[in-house]
């Protein structure tokens, strides 16, 4: 008596929809594409996710990012409340995440050096929090963050590591949005910083 062969589940259009979707995304561990500015404009994750261009500079694209979500601010700040900024920086996290996805799988690698909206989202929310302050108060936020974010003391580290992968694993949602987190846990050191120095000249 033969024993009988087990059937094999015929795929259904979810599971080849998840295979194709899989198929596409690279690994960690392919050599990495350099973005150039026709890479930036061919889809509005990579227009968001490089800071229209900022992204593509030699040297120092965080810091020139930075700059100009500060610039942003400024333009923006007379014209919004704190409900229409907080829906911005929902709104910013949510799309920003899937735009660091989406550019990181097609550049092929987790946390390339040419996206910088972690770090728009991560100073809008110092900036905001911060608000009202004058230029001198916004000045030393910007350099905080800017420590902060590029020395990562810390929890900074920590953050930066929790969502690394493998090598040879695909980029997915986890490197997404591990992209903006460490950048926000630098902004939270800022804002600590800020209250601290804020606290101990107001004692005085």
């Amino acid at each position: 008596r033969t024993a009988s062969r087990p059937t094999r589940a015929r795929p259904t259009a979810v599971s080849r929809m998840i295979e194709r979707e899989s198929s596409l995304i690279p690994a960690v561990g392919i050599a990495p594409h350099k973005p150039t500015l026709g890479f930036v404009f061919s889809h509005p994750a990579h227009a968001i996710a490089l800071g229209f261009g900022c992204g593509l500079l030699p040297r120092a694209p965080g810091t020139v990012a930075t700059l100009w979500a500060w610039l942003v601010f400024i333009v923006l700040q007379p014209h919004m409340t704190d409900a229409q900024w907080a829906a911005l920086l929902l709104a910013s996290a949510v799309i920003g995440c899937w735009a660091c996805t989406r550019s990181a799988r097609e550049l092929g690698a987790a946390d390339p050096s040419a996206i910088v909206w972690d770090e728009v989202l991560g100073f809008w929310c110092v900036l905001w929090l911060v608000t009202p302050s004058g230029f001198w108060a916004q000045l030393w936020a910007f350099a905080l963050f800017r420590i902060f974010d590029i020395a990562k003391p810390g929890p900074v580290a920590w953050a930066d590591a929790l969502f690394k992968v493998q090598r040879g694993e695909p980029i997915g949602w986890r490197q997404g949005f591990g992209i903006l987190f460490d950048d926000l846990i630098a902004a939270l050191c800022a804002l600590l910083v800020m209250r601290g120095l804020m606290l101990a000249v107001g004692s005085r």
